[in-house]
Protein backbone atom coordinates (compact mmCIF):
# COMPACT_ATOMS: atom_id res chain seq x y z
CA UNK A 1 0.00 0.00 0.00
CA UNK A 2 3.07 2.76 0.93
CA UNK A 3 4.64 1.43 -2.51
CA UNK A 4 1.51 2.56 -4.18
CA UNK A 5 1.51 5.60 -2.31
CA UNK A 6 4.51 6.62 -2.93
CA UNK A 7 4.09 5.98 -6.88
CA UNK A 8 1.36 8.22 -6.65
CA UNK A 9 3.19 11.06 -5.14
CA UNK A 10 5.91 10.34 -7.52
CA UNK A 11 4.14 10.89 -10.79
CA UNK A 12 1.24 13.65 -9.27
CA UNK A 13 2.49 15.67 -12.46
CA UNK A 14 2.05 12.98 -14.71
CA UNK A 15 -1.40 12.23 -12.80
CA UNK A 16 -2.65 15.62 -13.61
CA UNK A 17 -1.66 15.74 -17.05
CA UNK A 18 -3.24 12.56 -18.07
CA UNK A 19 -6.93 12.75 -15.97
CA UNK A 20 -6.84 16.72 -18.00
CA UNK A 21 -6.35 14.38 -21.08
CA UNK A 22 -8.91 12.07 -20.49
CA UNK A 23 -11.35 15.04 -19.61
CA UNK A 24 -10.26 16.48 -22.62
CA UNK A 25 -11.02 13.67 -24.96
CA UNK A 26 -14.24 13.18 -23.50
CA UNK A 27 -15.64 16.19 -25.62
CA UNK A 28 -13.23 16.58 -28.39
CA UNK A 29 -14.47 16.53 -31.82
CA UNK A 30 -17.81 17.66 -30.15
CA UNK A 31 -19.53 21.31 -30.89
CA UNK A 32 -19.18 22.74 -28.13
CA UNK A 33 -16.26 20.66 -26.15
CA UNK A 34 -16.08 20.68 -22.70
CA UNK A 35 -18.76 23.03 -21.93
CA UNK A 36 -20.70 19.96 -21.86
CA UNK A 37 -19.40 19.51 -18.29
CA UNK A 38 -21.47 22.38 -17.47
CA UNK A 39 -24.58 21.70 -19.56
CA UNK A 40 -25.06 18.15 -18.94
CA UNK A 41 -25.91 18.65 -14.85
CA UNK A 42 -27.77 21.64 -15.67
CA UNK A 43 -30.31 19.52 -18.29
CA UNK A 44 -30.33 16.76 -16.07
CA UNK A 45 -31.22 19.08 -12.83
CA UNK A 46 -34.25 20.69 -15.02
CA UNK A 47 -35.17 17.24 -15.94
CA UNK A 48 -35.62 15.80 -12.20
CA UNK A 49 -37.67 19.52 -11.85
CA UNK A 50 -39.85 18.35 -14.25
CA UNK A 51 -40.60 15.06 -14.13
CA UNK A 52 -40.16 14.93 -9.79
CA UNK A 53 -41.14 18.43 -8.84
CA UNK A 54 -44.02 19.17 -11.76
CA UNK A 55 -45.44 15.80 -12.73
CA UNK A 56 -44.96 13.34 -9.51
CA UNK A 57 -45.63 15.67 -6.88
CA UNK A 58 -42.60 13.60 -5.37
CA UNK A 59 -41.81 15.19 -1.49
CA UNK A 60 -39.05 14.33 0.76
CA UNK A 61 -39.18 13.57 4.23
CA UNK A 62 -36.35 15.19 6.34
CA UNK A 63 -34.69 13.03 9.53
CA UNK A 64 -36.46 14.60 11.97
CA UNK A 65 -39.79 13.14 10.46
CA UNK A 66 -41.38 16.07 8.57
CA UNK A 67 -41.55 17.01 5.19
CA UNK A 68 -38.77 18.99 3.95
CA UNK A 69 -40.96 21.35 2.35
CA UNK A 70 -38.03 24.42 2.30
CA UNK A 71 -35.98 21.96 -0.39
CA UNK A 72 -37.48 20.71 -3.99
CA UNK A 73 -37.25 16.83 -4.08
CA UNK A 74 -35.13 17.75 -7.46
CA UNK A 75 -32.28 19.42 -5.28
CA UNK A 76 -32.03 16.43 -3.09
CA UNK A 77 -32.14 13.62 -5.46
CA UNK A 78 -29.42 15.44 -7.27
CA UNK A 79 -26.20 15.49 -4.92
CA UNK A 80 -27.43 12.23 -3.87
CA UNK A 81 -27.15 11.21 -7.49
CA UNK A 82 -23.56 13.06 -8.04
CA UNK A 83 -22.07 10.74 -5.32
CA UNK A 84 -23.85 7.20 -6.97
CA UNK A 85 -22.14 8.79 -10.17
CA UNK A 86 -18.97 8.83 -9.07
CA UNK A 87 -18.75 5.26 -7.34
CA UNK A 88 -21.05 3.92 -10.49
CA UNK A 89 -18.53 5.18 -12.82
CA UNK A 90 -15.80 3.74 -10.45
CA UNK A 91 -17.19 0.23 -10.91
CA UNK A 92 -18.02 0.25 -14.16
CA UNK A 93 -15.04 1.61 -15.98
CA UNK A 94 -12.50 -0.15 -13.51
CA UNK A 95 -12.36 -3.45 -14.98
CA UNK A 96 -11.60 -2.47 -18.34
CA UNK A 97 -9.02 0.16 -17.31
CA UNK A 98 -5.82 -2.10 -17.34
CA UNK A 99 -7.19 -3.84 -21.01
CA UNK A 100 -7.68 -0.24 -22.42
CA UNK A 101 -4.14 0.77 -21.67
CA UNK A 102 -1.94 -2.24 -23.26
CA UNK A 103 0.65 -0.06 -24.50
CA UNK A 104 1.35 1.17 -20.62
CA UNK A 105 1.46 -1.89 -19.55
CA UNK A 106 3.96 -3.00 -22.10
CA UNK A 107 6.00 -0.12 -21.22
CA UNK A 108 8.99 -1.47 -18.09
CA UNK A 109 8.91 1.82 -16.86
CA UNK A 110 5.05 3.00 -16.35
CA UNK A 111 3.67 2.97 -13.07
CA UNK A 112 0.47 1.25 -13.59
CA UNK A 113 -0.32 2.34 -10.18
CA UNK A 114 -1.39 5.47 -11.54
CA UNK A 115 -4.28 4.34 -13.70
CA UNK A 116 -6.85 4.25 -11.54
CA UNK A 117 -5.99 7.51 -9.49
CA UNK A 118 -6.06 9.15 -13.03
CA UNK A 119 -9.15 7.40 -14.01
CA UNK A 120 -10.82 9.15 -10.29
CA UNK A 121 -9.66 12.17 -10.79
CA UNK A 122 -11.62 12.79 -13.98
CA UNK A 123 -14.30 11.52 -12.51
CA UNK A 124 -14.14 13.63 -9.90
CA UNK A 125 -13.45 16.83 -12.42
CA UNK A 126 -16.70 16.18 -13.70
CA UNK A 127 -18.49 15.86 -10.54
CA UNK A 128 -16.92 18.72 -9.37
CA UNK A 129 -18.61 20.91 -12.05
CA UNK A 130 -21.75 19.09 -12.08
CA UNK A 131 -22.06 20.60 -8.15
CA UNK A 132 -20.60 23.76 -8.87
CA UNK A 133 -23.69 24.15 -10.69
CA UNK A 134 -25.64 22.39 -7.82
CA UNK A 135 -24.66 25.37 -5.61
CA UNK A 136 -25.31 28.22 -8.08
CA UNK A 137 -29.36 26.59 -8.01
CA UNK A 138 -28.92 26.17 -4.04
CA UNK A 139 -27.74 29.87 -3.67
CA UNK A 140 -30.59 30.90 -6.23
CA UNK A 141 -33.40 28.91 -4.64
CA UNK A 142 -32.75 29.19 -0.59
CA UNK A 143 -29.41 31.42 -0.26
CA UNK A 144 -26.55 30.63 1.93
CA UNK A 145 -26.10 27.16 3.09
CA UNK A 146 -25.62 26.23 6.23
CA UNK A 147 -22.41 26.24 8.16
CA UNK A 148 -22.07 22.65 8.44
CA UNK A 149 -20.95 22.23 4.75
CA UNK A 150 -17.66 22.91 5.78
CA UNK A 151 -17.72 19.37 6.92
CA UNK A 152 -18.31 18.64 3.28
CA UNK A 153 -14.74 17.87 2.15
CA UNK A 154 -14.33 15.39 5.50
CA UNK A 155 -17.73 13.68 4.05
CA UNK A 156 -15.94 13.17 0.89
CA UNK A 157 -12.36 12.48 1.96
CA UNK A 158 -13.00 8.09 3.11
CA UNK A 159 -16.02 8.49 0.05
CA UNK A 160 -12.71 8.82 -2.25
CA UNK A 161 -10.58 6.59 -0.45
CA UNK A 162 -13.49 3.84 -0.85
CA UNK A 163 -13.38 4.75 -4.71
CA UNK A 164 -9.94 4.07 -4.93
CA UNK A 165 -9.81 1.05 -3.13
CA UNK A 166 -12.69 -0.54 -5.23
CA UNK A 167 -10.91 0.95 -8.65
CA UNK A 168 -7.42 -0.96 -7.79
CA UNK A 169 -9.54 -4.11 -6.54
CA UNK A 170 -11.67 -4.05 -10.13
CA UNK A 171 -8.94 -2.72 -12.17
CA UNK A 172 -6.49 -5.77 -11.12
CA UNK A 173 -9.51 -8.27 -11.43
CA UNK A 174 -11.10 -7.13 -14.87
CA UNK A 175 -7.29 -8.91 -16.29
CA UNK A 176 -8.12 -12.09 -15.19
CA UNK A 177 -11.70 -12.03 -14.55
CA UNK A 178 -12.77 -10.95 -18.78
CA UNK A 179 -16.73 -11.00 -17.61
CA UNK A 180 -16.74 -9.12 -14.59
CA UNK A 181 -17.35 -5.69 -16.89
CA UNK A 182 -20.45 -7.34 -17.86
CA UNK A 183 -21.49 -7.87 -14.18
CA UNK A 184 -20.80 -4.08 -12.71
CA UNK A 185 -23.75 -2.69 -15.05
CA UNK A 186 -26.84 -4.89 -13.56
CA UNK A 187 -24.83 -4.44 -10.24
CA UNK A 188 -24.56 -0.57 -9.82
CA UNK A 189 -27.53 -0.35 -11.58
CA UNK A 190 -29.05 -2.45 -7.96
CA UNK A 191 -27.28 -0.31 -5.77
CA UNK A 192 -28.75 2.81 -6.99
CA UNK A 193 -32.22 1.53 -6.11
CA UNK A 194 -31.01 0.08 -2.83
CA UNK A 195 -29.62 3.14 -1.48
CA UNK A 196 -31.40 6.41 -0.17
CA UNK A 197 -30.44 8.45 -3.23
CA UNK A 198 -34.45 8.54 -4.64
CA UNK A 199 -35.79 8.10 -1.06
CA UNK A 200 -35.22 9.14 2.71
CA UNK A 201 -33.74 6.20 4.47
CA UNK A 202 -36.59 7.40 7.07
CA UNK A 203 -39.16 5.96 4.76
CA UNK A 204 -38.08 2.78 5.14
CA UNK A 205 -39.18 0.69 8.61
CA UNK A 206 -36.73 0.12 11.69
CA UNK A 207 -36.00 -3.65 10.92
CA UNK A 208 -34.66 -3.14 7.21
CA UNK A 209 -33.36 0.56 7.71
CA UNK A 210 -30.12 -0.63 8.52
CA UNK A 211 -29.80 -3.25 5.31
CA UNK A 212 -28.88 0.18 3.59
CA UNK A 213 -25.95 0.57 5.14
CA UNK A 214 -24.68 -2.74 3.11
CA UNK A 215 -24.29 -0.57 0.41
CA UNK A 216 -21.24 1.53 0.65
CA UNK A 217 -22.72 4.88 -1.12
CA UNK A 218 -25.68 4.98 1.72
CA UNK A 219 -23.23 6.69 4.40
CA UNK A 220 -22.08 9.22 2.32
CA UNK A 221 -25.57 9.93 0.84
CA UNK A 222 -27.10 10.75 4.17
CA UNK A 223 -23.85 12.44 5.75
CA UNK A 224 -23.86 14.97 2.56
CA UNK A 225 -27.40 15.87 2.52
CA UNK A 226 -26.83 16.43 6.00
CA UNK A 227 -24.23 19.35 5.55
CA UNK A 228 -25.61 20.43 3.22
CA UNK A 229 -29.33 20.50 3.69
CA UNK A 230 -29.92 19.93 7.33
CA UNK A 231 -27.41 22.10 8.57
CA UNK A 232 -26.29 18.78 10.94
CA UNK A 233 -22.61 17.77 11.25
CA UNK A 234 -21.36 14.23 10.44
CA UNK A 235 -21.71 12.02 13.65
CA UNK A 236 -18.00 11.31 14.95
CA UNK A 237 -18.82 7.93 15.72
CA UNK A 238 -20.03 7.06 12.16
CA UNK A 239 -17.78 8.90 10.29
CA UNK A 240 -14.70 7.38 11.69
CA UNK A 241 -16.52 4.44 11.26
CA UNK A 242 -16.65 4.92 6.92
CA UNK A 243 -13.08 6.18 7.37
CA UNK A 244 -11.94 2.72 8.93
CA UNK A 245 -13.79 1.11 5.93
CA UNK A 246 -12.33 2.90 3.14
CA UNK A 247 -9.39 2.30 4.31
CA UNK A 248 -9.41 -1.03 4.51
CA UNK A 249 -10.74 -1.17 1.30
CA UNK A 250 -7.99 1.05 -0.05
CA UNK A 251 -5.43 -1.57 2.21
CA UNK A 252 -7.04 -4.55 0.42
CA UNK A 253 -7.52 -2.92 -3.28
CA UNK A 254 -3.93 -1.41 -3.54
CA UNK A 255 -2.02 -4.29 -2.33
CA UNK A 256 -3.93 -6.89 -4.20
CA UNK A 257 -2.96 -4.25 -7.65
CA UNK A 258 0.68 -4.26 -6.27
CA UNK A 259 1.00 -8.19 -5.73
CA UNK A 260 -0.66 -9.15 -8.92
CA UNK A 261 -0.12 -6.04 -11.91
CA UNK A 262 3.15 -8.12 -13.00
CA UNK A 263 0.97 -10.33 -14.58
CA UNK A 264 -0.71 -8.13 -16.61
CA UNK A 265 1.57 -8.00 -19.60
CA UNK A 266 1.46 -11.53 -19.70
CA UNK A 267 -2.19 -12.01 -19.05
CA UNK A 268 -2.94 -9.25 -22.24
Amino acid sequence: MFTTLRSVYRNRTLILRLARRETEARFRGSLLGIVWVAIVPVTMLLVYSLVFGSILKSSWRAPQGDEASQFSFPMLLFIGLTLFGILAETINRSPSLIMENPSYVKKVSFPLEILPVVALLSTLINAGISFLVFMMFYLFLYGLPPYTIIYLPFVVLPFVILCLGISYLLASLGVFLRDLKHITGPLTTAMLFLSPVFYSAQTITEPYRHLLYLNPITPFVNQARDVIFWGTPPSVVEWTATLAVSLLAYLLGATWFSRTHKAFADVI
